[in-house]
């Protein structure tokens, strides 16, 4: 029986992340229409910034309120009703025509998402067997390969046909209902099982930090998640255009380079899950950041093929961090996974959004490529690691 439950935990757990890399692939399409609609709207890059800061500010700002109402109110079949707003927000981001409708479009794509993350990732929890590191990089592993998948999905769908083929993802979505209601069922069921406040693994609070320690171990994790989030952000949003502006690249080939980079964050972060469970997540943290930061330096000054090897680099070990982060959070403040989570997310696509609007500003003032070498030297704020406390497991 002990062998059954495993597997079907193990089998949810597969499916948390694909519902993951759906969510996420519909996320990636936004930043990915970028350089059509830009084009198409006659949109400056300050726009640009502020079409990604109404999708994830919509999302970062319910994250957390989402994640405190689920560990208070569970819902388990409220993971449905928000790809329901992702559904139809894609829809009505492939008719869109002009700037408002767009804002609206991307602000439902961004409240799907709210309700995603902080019960995917308790769910992720529940089916992690003790496993929690893994279990979240698995589950974040799906989200990362669906923000790769979706630039080239648009390399392939959208920019033969136009705007007017997103609706094609709405298809997805659909699929994306179906995984998810299998999963509501399952958590319905452990629910019954477990009660609503925690996971069979979730650990007691036996660190003994004090309030100060805890205090400081959350700003710590504020300021290491303000470098690794404003970088990430320029990265994901601007990529192609720098590849477009310094080495002459089509869009369609721009693409491929920001598939790259995001497929190699979705390696990075199983990579850091595995060593976080293994090693203790503090020094995960400590090497992904700060370790990132020769690579991001580089990367302003070099040719076509080592600045696509640079940001390969700086994703593969950058992206090892989060699953590191988010569990490290939970363990400071146990038996609150949502709300951690949804705040850790939240803040996560906050930050990226508040990045966005502020690099698309400075590119407006100076270049691009002035932004790329401004940015280049967040990475070095990885040093506030020292002042995370050790915890024990």
């Amino acid at each position: 029986m002990d062998g059954l439950k495993r597997k079907a935990a193990a089998s949810v757990l597969l499916m948390v992340s694909l519902g993951h890399l759906l969510n996420d692939m519909f996320q990636a399409v936004i930043p990915s229409v970028y350089p059509m609609i830009k084009e198409s709207l006659g949109l400056s890059f300050m726009q640009i910034g502020a079409i990604t800061l109404t999708n994830q500010i919509t999302s970062s700002l319910l994250q957390p309120l989402v994640g405190y109402f689920s560990d208070k109110h569970p819902r388990p079949y409220g993971l449905v009703a928000g790809m329901c707003f992702t559904l139809a927000g894609l829809l009505m981001l492939s008719m869109a025509d002009s700037f408002p409708l767009v804002l609206f479009s991307v602000a439902l794509v961004g409240i799907g998402s709210s309700v995603l993350h902080p019960e995917s990732s308790k769910i992720a929890r529940m089916a992690s067997g003790g496993a929690k590191g893994m279990a979240q990089s698995i589950f974040q592993i799906g989200g990362n390969m669906g923000r790769a998948v979706g630039p080239v999905m648009v390399a392939l769908i959208v920019v033969p046909h136009g705007q007017g083929s997103i609706r094609w993802f709405a298809l997805l979505a659909v699929v994306a209902i179906w995984v998810l209601a299998k999963i509501s069922s399952w958590y319905k069921k452990q629910l019954e099982l477990y009660g609503r406040s925690k996971s069979k693994f979730d650990i007691e609070n036996d660190t003994h930090l004090s309030k100060r320690q805890i205090a400081i171990a959350l700003t710590a994790l504020l300021v290491l998640m303000f470098s690794k989030d404003f970088y990430t952000a320029n990265i994901q949003n601007y990529v192609t255009f720098y590849m477009i502006d310094k080495f002459g690249l089509s869009v369609a080939s721009s693409q491929y380079v920001l598939f790259a980079f995001l497929a190699s964050t979705a390696i990075g972060l199983l990579i850091g899950g595995e060593l976080g469970d293994r090693y203790g997540r503090k020094y995960v943290i400590w090497f992904s950041i700060l370790g990132s930061s020769p690579f991001a330096m580089l990367l302003p000054y070099c040719d076509l093929t080592w600045t696509i090897v640079m940001a390969i680099l700086v994703g593969l070990v950058m992206s090892s961090a989060m699953s590191a982060i988010l569990v490290y959070g939970t363990e400071l403040l146990p038996g609150n996974v949502g709300m951690i989570s949804g705040a850790f997310f939240g803040l996560s696509f906050g930050l990226g959004g508040i990045g966005s609007a502020l690099f698309g500003w400075m590119a407006d003032l100076t270049s691009i490529q002035f932004a790329f070498q401004l940015t280049a030297f967040l990475p070095l704020l990885g040093i506030a690691a020292y002042f995370l406390p050790n915890i024990k497991e």
